[in-house]
Order: structure tokens, then C-alpha cells, then sequence
């Protein structure tokens, strides 16, 4: 059934509202995928903070105009579904990689990322960013390592001479 002119209007506004806020995009060829199929990829896709869509690569085009994805132009070719990191520039990665695993029917064309289009093959990449919490994570245990050496320093002589009267202590109860 073909669109009519306020309802690709409609499309190219949503899908340029997205591309505004995303993060990161990742498009993949979807045919034979069964409607449970994307059914399913779609309820994961809400959990994991993705936004998908499939639409005409024309309309895909106009939206992405003046975005940061507007590279992505001259490599939409085909039937793609289109998946937008809103949260977390590698949760669309994430969700595509990990639905490849268990669906030989969903193939990765590209990526794109601030403003640059990647082969399918940096989707690894992208995937092994870390979320929010973990960048967290690892700064706050990069930020707090010097001081715990620093305290583990400090108070080393003070264990070995504790040790060395123990020892000393030991060695003479046992004679």
C-alpha cells in the first residue's frame, strides 16, 4: 500500500527527529525475517534504548538531511531497517550483533558514528563500547587507584616492622 503525501511527511519528521538526538546508527538488511521475528527485535529494541524503523530509502534520505547521519546517504541501498542509539552509542551495535547471533537473516551494511560511515565490520567495535555505567565505573577506579597506592605505600613500613616483631616474637616463644 503506498503512502500518501502527509503520511511521508509524518515519516521524514519522525525519522528526522531522531536522527537529530542519536548517538550512533547502524542499518541492516532484514529480508526474510519472519513478523514474529521483528516482532521480537522490536520489543528488545525498546528495551535496550533503540530506536527502528523501516521506511523507503527516499524518505530516509530527506531525513537525515542536515544531521550528523547525512553521510549515511549514498549507502542506503536495498531494504533497511534502521537502528538509532538514543541512550548509548553502542546499544544499537549491541542489539544488532547480539540478534546476528541467533538470526543468520538480519545482515549489517554499515555503521555510522559522529558524523562518519563505517563498514558493517566496525559493528564489533562499536558494540564493545561500554554503556554509561561502565565508562563510570572505570573512571572512578582510574581516579581512585593513585590514592590507594598512595595509602598502601604509606603504610607498609609500618606492616613489615609489625611482621618483624611477630617473627621475632615467634622465634623466640619457640625456643
Amino acid at each position: 500500500m503506498a503512502l500518501s503525501i502527509e503520511q511521508k511527511k509524518a515519516v521524514v519528521a519522525e525519522v528526522a527527529e531522531v536522527a537529530k538526538t542519536a548517538l550512533a546508527a547502524v542499518a541492516t538488511e532484514y529480508r526474510g525475517l519472519t513478523v514474529e521475528e521483528m516482532t521480537d527485535l522490536r520489543v528488545k529494541a525498546r528495551q535496550s534504548g533503540v530506536y527502528l524503523k523501516v521506511a523507503k530509502n527516499t524518505l530516509v534520505h530527506r531525513a537525515v538531511e542536515g544531521t550528523e547521519f547525512e553521510c549515511m546517504q549514498e549507502s542506503l541501498t536495498g531494504p533497511l531497517l534502521l537502528a538509532f542509539s538514543m541512550e548509548d552509542p553502542g546499544a544499537a551495535a549491541r542489539l544488532v550483533k547480539d540478534y546476528m547471533k541467533s538470526n543468520d537473516k538480519l545482515i549489517a551494511k554499515l555503521v555510522a558514528v559522529g558524523g562518519e560511515v563505517f563498514e558493517a565490520s566496525e559493528l564489533d567495535r562499536l558494540s564493545s563500547l561500554p554503556t554509561y555505567d561502565q565508562a563510570i565505573a572505570i573512571l572512578m577506579g582510574v581516579m581512585k587507584a593513585p590514592s590507594e597506592k598512595f595509602v598502601r605505600t604509606l603504610v607498609e613500613p609500618h606492616t613489615k616492622l609489625v611482621r618483624s616483631f611477630a617473627a621475632v616474637r615467634d622465634a623466640k616463644q619457640a625456643a
